[in-house]
């Protein structure tokens, strides 16, 4: 079954346009959610509408309305949305190209991905996407998503392309209220480069995947064993470390840092302890025991 799309139209550039489809490009399906249930029947609890005056209202009789002044409303019916059209209802015209450095990370939002919609779209796609790679620039657009007009960038990803939708600038808040009073300071030059050798150690390509979710699989773990009937265990919250100064800290870490492992090879290192049990006969076997008791 073909994906759904959320958004249908074209994507122009001048006198050039195309038809194309709007795809999200991620997905919350796989997350743990939890339901709303009664404590002693267990029974799903439904969110139902209701008016101060009438108590439980139906669904169906619920418009939307826009608040002009406190509690005094304005209704907004769905013929008077469907009178408001501009271009980028259907249109996502290309205004402008800038450096992809140029287009700050904090004004990066919701990504989703691009295509032709049909086969007599694609040629005139593929041209715009090589046109778009081999500059090597951002497009810039702007699209009606969810009654709003967003502004967003557009880019060549594999044999598609690549849209994010930006935040409106009075979305982003500023630094001064949490940056104002932080020094600026000139540190140490010893300790820097201490902090700057760690760094070194430490520095690996970004593999999204060496990084899962480990709070949700303890969150499934813990499922799973309730599912069996059995009571979770309760983990221990971290001891407090000693408080020591800065420069044996970075020391300390310095010597004590290894590059950080591939999640391929984290199964590895406990190979080892296993072949020196076999080889040293039955000694080994109650620290075994004794480590799956803690």
């Amino acid at each position: 079954m073909a994906p759904r799309a959320s958004w249908k139209g074209y994507l122009k550039l001048s006198l050039v346009s195309c038809p194309v489809r709007l795809y999200p490009a991620t997905s919350t399906r796989d997350r743990i959610t939890f339901n709303q249930l009664h404590k002693e029947t267990h029974n799903r609890i439904n969110m139902k509408p209701v008016d101060p005056e009438l108590g439980l209202v139906e669904r169906s009789d619920l418009v939307k309305g826009y608040e002009y002044e406190d509690k005094q409303y304005i209704i907004i019916e769905d013929s008077d949305l469907e009178s408001v059209r501009i271009e980028s209802n259907h249109t996502m015209s290309i205004e402008a190209f800038v450096d992809a450095d140029s287009v700050d990370v904090i004004y990066q939002d919701a990504p989703y991905y691009l295509a032709p919609d049909g086969a007599m779209a694609e040629e005139t796609f593929v041209v715009l996407r090589e046109a778009l790679r081999k500059s090597g620039k951002l497009a810039i657009a702007r699209l009606v998503l969810s009654s709003r007009e967003r502004v967003i960038t557009i880019s060549p990803r594999e044999t598609g392309m690549f849209v994010c939708t930006l935040r409106n600038p009075n979305e982003v808040r500023g630094t001064a209220e949490y940056f104002g009073n932080i020094p600026v300071g000139t540190p140490d030059p010893e300790m820097l480069e201490l902090a700057e050798r760690l760094i070194e150690q430490k520095t690996t390509e970004f593999d999204p995947m060496d990084y899962e979710d480990r709070y949700e699989i303890a969150l499934m773990n813990m499922i799973k064993e309730k599912l069996k009937g059995h009571k979770p265990i309760v983990a221990a919250a971290p001891e407090r470390g000693n408080v020591i100064n800065l420069m044996d800290a970075l020391k300390a870490s310095l010597s004590q840092s290894k590059p950080p492992a591939k999640s391929k090879t984290k199964t590895e290192p406990a190979a080892k302890p296993a072949a020196k049990a076999a080889a040293g006969g039955d000694k080994p076997a109650p620290k075994r025991a004794s480590r799956k008791k803690a």
